[in-house]
C-alpha cells in the first residue's frame, strides 16, 4: 500500500514541499473554514440536487456539514496514508450508494477550490509564496478528487458486471424438456464471452441430466458471424464428445446463407429450420414415438 500512496504523489505531483504547504494554507484558512462550509452549502441549496438527497431533513444535513468540517481539517493536515485514502473512498462509496451524479460532485469542488483560492489572494498581508500554497492546494483537490470518483466508477463497475451476470444466467436457461432432451433457446446477440458461459453451462446440464439429445434453438439470434458459428459448432460437438446427440434448430435463410458464405464447417451436426422438426428428430433419437 505505501508503494501505492507514493506512487499516487508522484503521478499528481504531490512533495513534500507541497505538504509543508497545505500546512501553512491550513493556518491560514482555518477561522474561514466555518464560513467556507457556509458558502459552500448556501450554493448547494440552489442546485436541484439539493432536495433531491437532503429534502427537508435539517438534522441530516446538519450532520454533514459537521462532517464537511472533520473532512477539511484531515484535508490541511494532508498526510495521506491508508487512512486518508480510506475515507476518500468511503465519501465514493456513499456517494455511488446515493446515486449522486458525477457533475454535481465535481461543480462542488470546482466551487471549493473557487472560495479557497479567493480567501487565499485575499489574505492581508498576502503571503509572499501565495501562488505556490495555492498550486498545492489545487494538487490535492485533484487527489481528493480522483480517489472519489475511482471509487464511485469501481462500485459501479461492479454493479455492472453483477448485471451482466445476472442477465447472462437470465438469458441461459438450459431446460429439460422431455426425459433425456435438453433444450437451450437462444435469444439476443451473441459473443465469445456469452457462447463460453453457454458451453460451460449446457455441458454441466447435460453430465447433471444425463442427457441423450441437445437442441440449441438460434431462432431468437438475429445474427451470427464467423466467430460465434465456430464457437456454437464447438459447443455440440462437445456435447457429443459427452455422448449426447446435438441438434442446432432455428437455421434462418439468411442465417443459412452466412453459414455458408464464410466457409464455417457444419460437418454431421444436424441443423433444422424449426424447433418442431428438432424435436421430433430428438424424439427418435431416444426411441419414442409420438402419434399425430
Amino acid at each position: 500500500m505505501d508503494n501505492d500512496i507514493e506512487q499516487l504523489k508522484e503521478k499528481f505531483p504531490i512533495t513534500d514541499t507541497d505538504i509543508e504547504l497545505m500546512s501553512q494554507a491550513g493556518k491560514l484558512l482555518s477561522d474561514f473554514i466555518p464560513e467556507f462550509i457556509d458558502l459552500w452549502y448556501a450554493w448547494l441549496t440552489q442546485q436541484k440536487e439539493f432536495s433531491l438527497f437532503f429534502g427537508s431533513n435539517s438534522s441530516n444535513l446538519k450532520r454533514v456539514q459537521e462532517l464537511q468540517a472533520k473532512h477539511w481539517q484531515s484535508f490541511f493536515a494532508a498526510n495521506i496514508n491508508d487512512n486518508y485514502i480510506k475515507e476518500r473512498r468511503h465519501i465514493g462509496e456513499v456517494h455511488a450508494y446515493i446515486g449522486l451524479p458525477n457533475d454535481i460532485y465535481f461543480a462542488g469542488m470546482s466551487i471549493a477550490s473557487q472560495l479557497l483560492a479567493d480567501e487565499l489572494w485575499n489574505i492581508k498581508p498576502m503571503p509572499a509564496n501565495v501562488g505556490d500554497i495555492a498550486n498545492s492546494l489545487t494538487k490535492h483537490l485533484f487527489l481528493d478528487t480522483y480517489l472519489v470518483i475511482d471509487e464511485i466508477t469501481r462500485i459501479q463497475n461492479t454493479r455492472l458486471s453483477e448485471s451482466h451476470k445476472a442477465m447472462m444466467e437470465m438469458s441461459t436457461p438450459v431446460t429439460p424438456i422431455w426425459e433425456g432432451i435438453l433444450l437451450l433457446p437462444l435469444l439476443g446477440i451473441l459473443d465469445s464471452s456469452r457462447t463460453q458461459d453457454i458451453m460451460n453451462k449446457s455441458l454441466s446440464k447435460i453430465a447433471e441430466e444425463r442427457t441423450k439429445v441437445f437442441i440449441l434453438d438460434i431462432s431468437g439470434v438475429a445474427s451470427v458471424d464467423t466467430a460465434v458459428a465456430n464457437q456454437l459448432i464447438k459447443i455440440t460437438k462437445a456435447t457429443q464428445l459427452m455422448g449426447c446427440n446435438a441438434i442446432i434448430s432455428g437455421i434462418s435463410p439468411a442465417i443459412a446463407r452466412t453459414i455458408i458464405e464464410l466457409g464455417v464447417n457444419v460437418g454431421e451436426i444436424k441443423t433444422t429450420s424449426t424447433l418442431r422438426d428438432a424435436f421430433e428428430i430428438a424424439l427418435k433419437f431416444i426411441n419414442v414415438t409420438v402419434s399425430r
